[in-house]
């Protein structure tokens, strides 16, 4: 069953199952979230925004609404 990613909570690994058509899926998928990927929540900022993600070894910061348009299954 596919979740969002800004609902995932931190420590989660997850694997990228869709990302939603918008102005800023090209430059999603440029930072290497491409369907099959697995990442992990590393932690949330207070409020819930930003979000940190480990995407292959490097940390990627995403806003809510960046998140929001990426839809993952838990692994």
């Amino acid at each position: 069953m596919s979740k969002l990613l800004s609902t995932i909570i931190s420590g989660k690994h997850v694997k990228v199952s869709h990302i939603q058509e918008s102005t800023l899926k090209p430059k999603l998928l440029e930072m290497g979230l491409v369907v099959g990927k697995e990442v992990c929540i590393l932690f949330k900022a207070p409020f819930g925004d930003p979000i940190a993600i480990d995407v292959q070894g490097y940390v990627l910061s995403l806003r809510l609404d960046e998140a929001k348009l990426i839809e993952v299954e838990e692994i």
